[in-house]
Order: structure tokens, then sequence, then C-alpha cells
């Protein structure tokens, strides 16, 4: 057997990269988010009511979600909307594939 997909220095950076996704999108209240805001924009004042959480709370999972890059934000009047950043969101998907798919 071939176990050489994670000795390379590329796959050791991969492995990390896609550790630390699995970590941000493993917490339910992020996973939901995402799942929120593939179809619209939304602002925390949205997006908090459907989590049934205080603001600040939805807040915090906004910004780690934002850290990662999963979402992007854009100021609109005195609201701030934030939308899936789809391109990041398949670029991880991409690298989790590497190591779990056998092509």
């Amino acid at each position: 057997m071939n176990f050489n997909c994670c000795k390379t220095k590329k796959s050791k950076q991969d492995l990390k990269r896609t550790v630390g996704f699995l970590k941000v999108i493993a917490e339910e209240n992020r996973l939901k988010i995402l799942c929120i805001l593939r179809k619209q924009e939304m602002c925390v004042c949205e997006i908090w009511q459907h989590l049934g959480l205080p603001q600040n709370l939805a807040s915090h999972h906004l910004k780690v979600l934002k850290d990662l890059g999963l979402v992007e934000h854009r100021k609109e009047s005195t609201k701030v909307l934030y939308s899936v950043n789809q391109k990041v969101i398949n670029k991880y998907s991409s690298l989790l594939s590497g190591f779990i798919i056998n092509i």
C-alpha cells in the first residue's frame, strides 16, 4: 500500500489547512451560517435570529468564518452584509477530496 499522500511538504501543508477548515466548520452554528448564506447575503441582524443565538455570538462565528475566508462581507449603508465565498469553499472542498477520495 502507498501512504505517500501525507508525506511531501506540500501535502503536509495541505493537511494542516484542511484540518483547520474542518475544525472551523465542525462547530454547528458555523455550518448553519454557511447554509443560511448559501442562497443570499444577510446582515448579522438577520443571521442571529435564524440561529437563535445572541447577536454577539453570531458575530463571533461570522468573524471566525471570515478569518478563514469562508465568508465575505460588504458594507451597505449602516449594515454589513455577509455572503459565502464560493471560491474559497471550493478550494477547501478540493483539498479535502484529495485526502479522502481515491481517484
